[in-house]
């Protein structure tokens, strides 16, 4: 009787081990396809497909072609326009930016972009929300992705990414759950707004266009929707008193300001403009402006913040701004006409 107990017993375990291995099998199997899944999603988001485009574009320059870039965040694509500065002062130049894009992303990029080129001149667009965070996975897994490089990845991942963050990157489903939530989200929006829109008010409605154009800038005629005047937009409530970097972020800016100057590149920090509705609700810019300032007066960084210059010169009005925070085209236009008169100046 006891070699039966025994025996029933050991096979009971046996049959939870199979069960427990079958299981395991299967949920490896049906998350790989929901990985999948989901890493398709992603791919088909617009701004993240340009910015491979931008990259693949880049990899076929001629060698230490290039003498001036501009790097940072969405408001560095939506403002340089590589193509204006050029015609303009006879310069080769790109444009790095890529969305959300922050610190520890550009030191990344930039010792890629440095691999090929060595430029005179990186003009690094910084945007406050993008160096008061840590870490932000989207944005980083952007700059992977486009850049498709297996050692790029690798030096990444080891040195930049927390092991939390780590995880999540692996994880696929974590990785690109927020693109697809927003996939879903659109769609929804999209059929909603099919059912209760009348055809003739949709074809009344003829949108504004945003591409990739060339040279990592991105090209819009958008102009910001009414809504983002008041309910949606992003700047109410926000106060500059209360905004600081984070450390992480700070040390990434001196560590790309530390690179350029080794490598014999001007290192240029300059704040995009947000639409001027969106400063009327921002308390205490001045603040922000000041600690920022500071900061590349600390690095010897020439710094131009177009907020504060679109406050003295009233270069802009809402209708540049495709959005609440990024010019569309015709904002770009007075834009870079008026940097390129201060650039000249400096004569870097």
């Amino acid at each position: 009787m006891q070699t039966n107990s025994y025996t029933s017993s050991s096979n009971r375990k046996r049959f939870i081990w199979i069960k427990l291995i079958l299981f395991i099998i299967i949920l490896s199997i049906l998350l790989h396809y929901i990985g999948n899944y989901y890493e398709d999603i992603s791919n088909e988001n617009q701004i993240t497909s340009a910015y491979k485009k931008a990259w693949t574009e880049f990899y076929t320059l001629e060698p230490n072609t290039l003498d001036l870039i501009f790097i940072g965040s969405s408001h560095a694509y939506c403002t340089f326009d590589p193509e204006i500065i050029d015609a303009e002062i006879g310069t080769s130049s790109f444009n790095f930016g890529s969305p959300l894009q922050h610190a520890d992303s550009t030191y990344y990029v930039l010792k890629e972009v440095l691999k090929y080129h060595k430029p005179k001149v990186m003009v690094f667009e910084l945007y406050w929300d993008m160096l008061s965070n840590e870490f932000e996975l989207k944005q980083a897994d952007t700059v992977i992705s486009a850049i498709n490089n297996k050692e790029f990845e690798r030096e990444f991942l080891r040195n930049a990414f927390p092991l939390n963050e780590l995880v999540k990157y692996i994880f696929k489903p974590v990785r690109f759950q927020q693109d697809v939530f927003s996939y879903w989200n659109d769609e929804l929006k999209e059929d909603i707004e099919k059912q209760l829109k009348p055809i003739e008010e949709e074809q009344k409605n003829v949108p504004g266009v945003s591409y990739h154009r060339s040279r990592g800038f991105i090209y819009s005629n958008i102009v910001i929707p009414e809504s983002e005047f008041h309910e949606t937009n992003q700047f109410i409530g926000f106060d500059g008193a209360t905004w600081d970097f984070n450390e992480t972020q700070r040390s990434y800016i001196e560590k790309i300001v530390k690179l350029c100057k080794d490598e014999g590149i001007t290192p240029i920090f300059v704040t995009a403009p947000i639409a001027n509705v969106s400063m009327e609700y921002i308390k205490n810019y001045d603040i922000l402006h000041k600690k920022i300032a500071d900061f590349a007066d600390e690095l010897d960084v020439p710094y131009r913040d177009y907020n504060i210059v679109n406050k003295e010169k009233n270069l802009f009005i809402n209708e540049n701004f495709r959005d609440d925070a990024h010019l569309n085209y015709s904002g770009v236009q007075i834009f870079m006409k008026d940097f390129i008169e201060w650039y000249k100046q400096g004569q870097y």
